[in-house]
């Protein structure tokens, strides 16, 4: 791609029209650069301060904002925020009133690029990319919320384009930070479990609404939400009643279901510690719906209740190991190593003193059992009895302030420069390839739906019946990760990418 010559001074008669525009084309980034170059980038900032563009305020957003702000280094300034829905940005305003405030992302990346060097992301899935993509075009660090996008071939982009443009980044899973990841590495490098030979990995999500109809009648639009702002990329939509600010990760237009919400904190401990890369194989199954007798319902556009999916991997050693995937109160098997009567659940996932369950991660190895909370959290050894027979050594230093370092690590290694420091979480080797896993998971539940009418039968006691086959259903999905296809079943390929909304570009570096 040829590189227009830097100009700095006409970059205010850049409309928003224009931005998105040149966005489709690669092009924003080399018309709107700063005037100065970030840090680590060339330029550090006199106050040794990182100054930040939060994209969405409200709900994980504002805590997001919480946790950065709060680095015992005060070394953050929240310089902008924005919010299309200025009901969920109200708080975050009023405790930053000095921080400008937009509703159009657009807008803030062209008017107030120079003030600030780095940018957070926590926004409904299909909006992802796009705003994180364009951040790293105006070279600007990057924090973003888990899963990192919408689709594989946004992941893909994403993590090239973070090499590309040479800036930190790190998704928000946490957990990875956390005392627990530590531990886990340190036993299973001092050879505790042995060798590990299976991994079984699941959630109480979804908490909201799925295997659901789409609504059959609209709502007005709340006057404090820009509608078009929220679809951004997604298709041409009407509003409904309960999709925002929540309810939107059951339906696939938006959001990315179970796997998506909680797959990066709960499937990341193992794809991590073993070193997983991408799957060869998926299968699995979901739940049905039935709307009548001998009748089933078919939901395309809403995530199942409940599913169960199994990963197979290469490991380095050459062997196979699976990797299974558990949500909406399917769990595996119960241990034999936890007490007839305790709940597996609170032994294997509680956040301890806090009675916090999202899900749980098993490790079962050769030599014994460990299993962990999301991101790693409280890890034990099965039965428990081992937790105090074995003493591993510390090894690896702990990240300062654990979950909430994470967010301070990113600071200081935004303030150290692009390759000056590590994080937990980089798009390169881990969060790229991992969302990509995730999202593949996501590929076989969507092709669950797929139907072709056989026949119909009128007539019966149970009234007129249609009947269908599932071709998707079932099978073993041949997976080539570093080409990003399904090399057995075509039909599947088309969730690999979707297309942009008319007028919202597309995704390219």
């Amino acid at each position: 791609m040829k590189k227009n010559k830097l100009k700095t001074e006409n970059t205010s008669d850049i409309s928003r029209r224009n931005f998105v525009k040149m966005a489709a084309t690669g092009t924003a980034a080399f018309t709107i650069l700063p005037s100065y170059t970030v840090s680590g980038l060339g330029h550090v900032s006199p106050s040794d301060k990182l100054y930040i563009a939060a994209i969405g305020c409200g709900g994980q957003g504002g805590y997001d904002i919480d946790k950065l702000v709060s680095t015992p280094k005060k070394n953050a300034v929240i310089s902008c925020l924005c919010d299309v829905d200025e009901r969920q940005a109200a708080p975050t305003r009023k405790a930053f009133p000095k921080a400008s405030f937009y509703q159009d992302w657009r807008e803030l990346f062209e008017k107030e690029h120079k003030n600030f060097d780095a940018v957070t992301v926590a926004i409904p899935d299909h909006n992802h990319a796009l705003v994180s993509l364009r951040a790293m075009q105006l070279q600007k660090h990057l924090y973003l919320q888990k899963p990192l996008t919408h689709d594989i071939y946004e992941a893909r982009i994403l993590t090239e384009a973070s090499e590309k443009y040479k800036v930190v980044t790190q998704m928000g899973d946490q957990g990875n930070s956390g005392e627990g990841m530590k531990t886990l590495r340190e036993w299973i490098e001092a050879d505790v479990l042995g060798e590990i030979e299976k991994v079984y990995c699941w959630t109480d999500r979804p908490v909201w609404p799925q295997g659901i109809p789409w609504p059959s009648t609209s709502s007005p639009i709340p006057k404090e939400l820009n509608w078009d702002l929220w679809l951004g990329t997604a298709p041409d939509t009407p509003y409904i009643e309960n999709l925002v600010p929540f309810n939107w990760r059951g339906w696939w237009r938006f959001g990315t279901g179970a796997l998506g919400d909680m797959g990066c904190h709960i499937m990341g401990p193992p794809f991590k510690l073993l070193n997983l890369g991408y799957p060869t194989e998926v299968s699995g199954s979901a739940s049905t719906v039935y709307d009548g007798i001998i009748s089933e319902a078919n939901f395309p556009e809403s995530g199942p209740v409940s599913c169960s999916l199994k990963f197979k991997y290469t490991m380095e050693n050459g062997k196979d190991l699976d990797l299974y995937w558990m949500d909406g109160g399917i769990t595996p098997e119960r241990p034999d190593e936890i007490n007839t009567g305790e709940n597996m659940n609170d032994i294997m996932g509680d956040w301890p003193e806090v009675g916090d369950y999202e899900g749980s991660t098993l490790f079962v190895g050769t030599k014994g059992k460990a299993a962990c909370g999301w991101g790693g959290r409280n890890p034990v050894l099965l039965p428990l009895s081992r937790n105090n027979e074995i003493n591993v050594p510390k090894k690896y230093p702990r990240v300062h302030g654990g979950m909430d370092g994470h967010y301070w690590q990113w600071i200081d290694a935004c303030i150290a420069g692009y390759g000056n420091a590590e994080v937990e979480s980089p798009f390169v080797g881990y969060a790229g390839p991992l969302t990509e896993t995730v999202l593949m998971g996501n590929l076989v539940l969507r092709c669950f739906n797929i139907r072709e009418k056989t026949g119909t039968e009128k007539g019966t006691p149970w009234g007129d019946l249609e009947f269908y086959d599932y071709p998707g259903r079932y099978i073993n999905y041949n997976w080539d990760g570093p080409n990003m296809r399904v090399t057995n079943f075509e039909q599947a390929n088309q969730f690999v990418k979707r297309e942009y909304r008319k007028g919202w570009g597309e995704l390219s570096i």
